[in-house]
């Protein structure tokens, strides 16, 4: 799958996107972030508020509980806020 990320994601992080493979018994949003935090410390920092944190897949928002397929891109980013 493609993993992209914005704003302060992608600066916590330190990278705007990559390719990752779907980790074997990961097979939902959630999932999968409960698996990127203990990658690492930055990575853990960049997801441990979910609440402040937007998930789209194939540039569709969605919940915490959406299915992943391998092929998805799966992008992180903080709310929008206009005004």
């Amino acid at each position: 799958m493609q993993l992209v990320y914005f704003a302060s994601v992608r600066e916590t992080i330190g990278t705007s996107e990559e390719a990752y493979p779907l980790p074997s018994g990961i097979s939902t949003v959630q999932e999968l972030i409960t698996h990127l935090r203990a990658r690492d410390d930055n990575y853990a920092l960049a997801f441990e508020n979910t609440l402040m944190l937007r998930v789209a897949v194939n540039q569709m928002h969605v919940q915490p509980d959406h299915p992943l397929k391998d092929t998805d891109e799966v992008a992180f980013f903080p709310p929008v806020t206009g005004g």
